[in-house]
């Protein structure tokens, strides 16, 4: 079904409706089970209440404070009084769309409508539509009152608005409400009452209004600014229509550009629906820049605590998904991280807004994938500027992998640590709990520069792409002595990767000991980042994809776990790294089959993955973090990003 935009000519799809259900009440202040709507890389979000005793949307939960709190239940809410009683809703019904949420609640006389929308990352504003339903005219007067839950948060009235204060931190929130001079108003320190005139309704007639809830890093906003922002905020009690189509037509436009791009197996409606969905969830889990973060970014999932800030290779992924509709984001969050690399080449794991909160971490780094990121962005703008900006610090972070992570000097690279901890050198794989490390030692190669004593088949893989990526850098910068350099290096590399990490009696990738005279018989996914990164021959690739397509070893019910299923260490349910299926893997599985010729097989296993992992194709259901290749389950985070991020780039062929 299409919509035609008369302002335009533009015909685009209508959007999809309920994707992920935002429906329910937190049943704390830390409450993190919901699924939370935001916009626009807000720090605050939302969900729906689920009855229709509660009459205004949940929350907001406000990850300004510590690592994330619900400031209340539902800190506005609508009463309406008849004859000096509350008005009882007997009905509800929600909606939700990548734009907006939506709640109705009705009795035999009155329909009320509430609707969401934000305006830009400090501002949500919701429209109040009154409707009477009945025979005959309706009186009624409207209240908003609400209530905050945590100790550390508190209201005050200021001018003609009420403040929300918090003692955590000098952020504060503002509700500005419409016609607040006619109310008769009563502000406590954690509660507040507005009393409206009474209305008189005809039959069929409608009263609506809108209000808005702000909030603001003063640190980050000039007085100027703010004033400016506010000042919108209130007029959006005029523009409110006007503002919410606007957005509206931007996410209709973002997902027709997408829809485009679907690769010609998933050109179907659920798929087209499945592709909302990654965006919504993508957009939940964007921040704008705050604190530390200097630049806009994606949380891996609002969903647990130690999440809320951005991680490295979460990073690359995030950018290279990001840049098939959203450029200038995916250019944001790379540079969020590089922000922060060391002066000698060094990428901290994850850093965060507030260090009083949470510390960054120093104590490792991620594989090597922002020189991929960077050129994917490159390849859907070329914006040369971008380049010209972050080469220099793309080649001081490649060289630091052989000057701090090269112990024997031999060209292969280790994973590592800075602080001597063997678990940090585990995480610095990204595979934190991976059953390739259970028997790794740690050697020290110079001052907060420390290896694991194996050498990695895919952070070698990964470091052999980068010079190419590299080498194509310098030729869009026409640094003629780069380009032959990086691809010199890079054939080298190619050599020593295929000769050392191949086994040809198993015909697998595998870690090998510092001295590449031992196999570390772990089969793992690691092995198959030879193939995405093309560093593989193409008898060594026919070798991996048979063992891939093998229903004993990769391909389960859900295909291309991170680890063979016949492992004696094999654990589907709860393994993290030692078993479930994580979906970066598994695309990067499936583009390596693809690499090599392999587009049957690759279709294949692709349509199992997004057809048996649970919840994927199902509309409420959010993507998970990780999944039970065995039985579907999804499992770990809820809303997790970097999934999202690569059935997106799978369904375009990114």
């Amino acid at each position: 079904m299409k919509k035609e935009n008369t302002a335009t000519g533009v015909t685009y799809p209508i959007l999809p409706k309920n994707l992920l259900d935002y429906t329910g009440t937190p049943a704390s202040d830390f409450d993190k089970d919901l699924l939370m709507f935001s916009d626009q890389g807000a720090w605050f979000g939302y969900s729906i209440p689920e009855n229709a005793e509660q009459q205004g949307f949940s929350g907001p939960f406000l990850m300004t404070q510590d690592n994330g709190i619900w400031s209340s239940p539902a800190m506005v809410q609508l009463e309406l009084l008849q004859e000096e009683v509350p008005v009882k809703f007997t009905s509800h019904n929600s909606l939700s769309s990548l734009g907006f949420l939506e709640f109705n609640q009705a009795t035999n006389e009155l329909e009320v409508t509430q609707q969401l929308f934000y305006s830009d990352s400090n501002t949500a504003a919701i429209k109040i539509e009154i409707t009477n339903t009945s025979g005959s005219p309706q009186k009624f007067v409207p209240v908003l009152k609400g209530q905050l839950s945590p100790e550390s948060l508190s209201f005050e009235q200021k001018e003609n608005n009420i403040r929300m204060n918090t003692s955590v931190n000098d952020s504060f929130g503002i509700l500005n409400f419409p016609e607040n001079k006619s109310a008769n108003s009563e502000v406590a320190e954690n509660s507040f009452r507005l009393l409206y005139p009474p209305v008189d309704l005809a039959s069929g007639s409608s009263f609506e209004f809108v209000y808005t809830q702000s909030f603001f890093f003063p640190a980050e906003e000039s007085e100027v600014s703010l004033q400016q922002k506010l000042k919108a905020a209130g007029e959006l009690q005029r523009s409110y229509s006007e503002e919410f189509e606007g957005r509206n037509l931007e996410k209709q436009q973002i997902l027709n550009s997408l829809s485009l791009k679907l690769e010609e197996n998933w050109r179907g409606e659920e798929y087209r629906d499945l592709l909302a969905k990654l965006i919504l969830t993508l957009q939940n889990n964007w921040r704008s820049p705050a604190g530390n973060l200097k630049h806009a970014g994606l949380f891996p999932s609002y969903h647990y605590k130690w999440f809320h800030g951005f991680w490295a290779w979460d990073s690359w992924k995030h950018a290279a998904a990001l840049a098939a509709y959203d450029p200038q984001l995916a250019k944001d969050q790379v540079k969020a991280m590089y922000d922060h690399l060391d002066e000698n080449g060094f990428m901290p794991d994850v850093v965060y807004r507030d260090n009083l909160i949470e510390e960054n971490n120093y104590r490792d780094t991620k594989p090597p994938l922002s020189a991929w990121a960077v050129w994917k962005i490159y390849e859907t703008d070329a914006d040369k500027e971008f380049l010209i900006e972050l080469f220099p610090k793309l080649e001081k972070q490649h060289q630091w992998w052989y000057t701090d992570r090269d112990h024997d000097k031999d060209g292969l690279a280790e994973y590592g640590s800075t602080d001597g901890t063997l678990i940090a050198a585990k995480w610095e794989s990204g595979m934190d709990n991976g059953v390739r490390f259970d028997r790794s030692k740690l050697l020290k190669n110079g001052e907060k520069a420390y290896s694991l004593d194996q050498e990695s088949v895919d952070l070698n893989a990964y470091l052999y792409a980068e010079k190419l990526y590299l080498a194509k850098i310098a030729a869009v910068l026409e640094l003629d002595n780069k380009i032959g350099e990086y691809e010199n290096l890079a054939a080298a590399l190619k050599t020593k990767i295929q000769n050392q990490f191949f086994d040809t009696k198993t015909g697998w990738f595998y870690d090998t000991s510092l001295d590449g005279n031992e196999f570390i018989k772990v089969r793992g996914s690691e092995g198959w980042i030879a193939l995405f990164t093309e560093v593989a021959s193409q008898e060594q690739a026919a070798h991996m994809k048979e063992t891939m397509m093998d229903p004993q070893h990769f391909n389960l019910k859900v295909p291309l776990q991170t680890l063979d299923a016949t492992h004696p260490a094999f654990e589907p349910d709860g393994g993290y790294w030692r078993g479930p299926n994580w979906l970066d893997q598994a695309y990067f599985g499936l583009m390596g089959l693809r690499n090599y010729g392999y587009e049957t097989e690759a279709n294949e296993l692709a349509y199992k993955l997004l057809h048996q992992a649970e919840g994927v194709l199902k509309s409420g259901k959010s993507i998970r973090e990780n999944y039970n290749p065995v039985t579907g389950e999804g499992l770990e985070a809820q809303n997790f990003s970097w999934s999202a991020a690569h059935l997106l780039m799978l369904l375009t062929n990114e």
